[in-house]
């Protein structure tokens, strides 16, 4: 249950901070592209929090980063409330953006231990408990937002939540020793394919950011939808991406993660292609819900099948593959409004969908080979490696 909470606990601070950057942008007087480069130091401090954190991970013990990582997240989402200028507000949302890497990448590493320990797949429910407290903390922003309360109020309210839970958490989460770490293998061998699977990251995120940024637009413009039903498309989205994940641990027994990937792959590639093609309101709106479903599952078995390549590594693999990936996030929608000012938007839209069908033809990146510590392995003998997915 700690760990879950901790999911919860990072999905509620993004949450929160989204829901008041108008507030923010509004009292600092900020124009897009200022605000840009503002949001751009989130997406900085991320990458250089995923980076740094691997190696500690791996030496220390994932649980010796999640838990400081989680009490700091409290801490560092209410600066940015009593910044006075974009200098200072890039700023702390830098500071603000490394501890959300290193809280990403350690709860990630942690889940993958507890994953271990239950030996059946469990990670999609970490990852939809995150999605859960993206929306609380939507939620309790949009409610402190109507009610009229300034952003430091939501910023101290939610954080000193986020800080007292993380504490209690701390007490219930797991133990995770370092991670044997035998010389011999620190170059030689390490874990292959982990850049490809951060590819499969990058190619899943670059969908979750389209949806996020240009389902709305597409519906309202190109499909003349009202802004109720405009705002559905991706409604449907997060509550089917939700909903998919829910029920992704289930299904990766049922079938394996190669399996699944592949059908989501191909669930998401069909669901967006039918927002595109079928040129009606309520199938725009159906094509992203099951756009949401496809993706739902792809990025927890990534990130599990990362972690389970080989423990010694694990950290350093999930840093490697959330870094890439969070590219494809922060990329992806820039680059489809630079397309679709050329082409238009359904046509750039059609990116994702590729990159869907690409990850279902590449699914078999995630059969695993794991390996045995070669500490635990007899004198003499080689790891042991054993196939564990299909």
């Amino acid at each position: 249950m700690a760990v879950y909470l901790l999911f919860f606990l990072s999905g509620t601070a993004i949450g929160t901070w989204t829901a008041r950057i108008p507030a923010i942008k509004e009292r600092l007087a900020l124009s897009d592209g200022r605000l840009s480069i503002a949001l751009l130091a989130v997406a900085a401090g991320a990458v250089i929090g995923m980076t740094v954190v691997g190696r500690l991970v791996d030496r220390y013990g994932s649980s010796r980063a999640v838990v400081p990582a989680a009490l700091a997240q409290g801490v560092v989402l209410v600066p940015p409330a009593y910044a006075p200028d974009l200098v200072t507000l890039s700023g702390t949302l830098l500071v603000f953006g490394i501890v959300h890497g290193i809280l990403d990448v350690s709860m990630n590493a942690n889940a993958v231990e507890v994953e271990r320990g239950h030996g059946r797949p469990i990670m999609s429910s970490f990852h939809a408990v995150y999605s859960v407290g993206g929306f609380a903390g939507a939620t309790a922003g949009g409610l402190f937002a109507h009610r009229e309360l300034s952003a430091a109020v939501t910023f101290w309210t939610v954080g000193a939540m986020i800080a007292v839970l993380a504490a209690w958490a701390a007490r219930w989460a797991l133990r995770s020793a370092p991670a044997a770490q035998p010389a011999t293998r620190e170059r030689a061998d390490r874990p292959r394919g982990i850049v490809f699977l951060g590819v499969l990251a990058f190619c899943c995120l670059v969908g979750e950011g389209a949806a996020a940024d240009w389902s709305s637009v597409y519906l309202r413009e190109d499909l003349l939808a009202t802004p109720g039903i405009a705002a559905a498309g991706y409604a449907a989205f997060s509550i089917m991406m939700t909903a998919g994940r829910m029920a992704g641990d289930r299904l990766a027994a049922r079938f394996g993660p190669v399996t699944l990937v592949r059908c989501c792959g191909l669930l998401a590639a069909t669901g967006l292609g039918l927002a595109l093609l079928g040129g009606h309101q309520v199938a725009g709106v159906i094509g992203f819900g099951c756009f949401g479903a496809g993706l739902s599952c792809i990025v927890p078995q990534v990130f599990s099948a990362a972690g389970h390549r080989d423990p010694a590594f694990a950290g350093r693999a999930l840093a490697r593959v959330a870094s890439i990936g969070y590219l494809g996030m922060l990329s992806g929608p820039v680059f489809i409004g630079a397309l679709a000012e050329l082409t238009g938007l359904p046509r750039a839209l059609a990116i994702p969908a590729l990159l869907a069908a690409f990850v279902a033809l590449t699914a078999t990146a995630l059969r695993v080979r794991t390996k045995e510590p070669a500490s635990q392995a007899p004198a003499g003998q080689a790891p042991r490696t054993d196939d564990v997915s299909r």
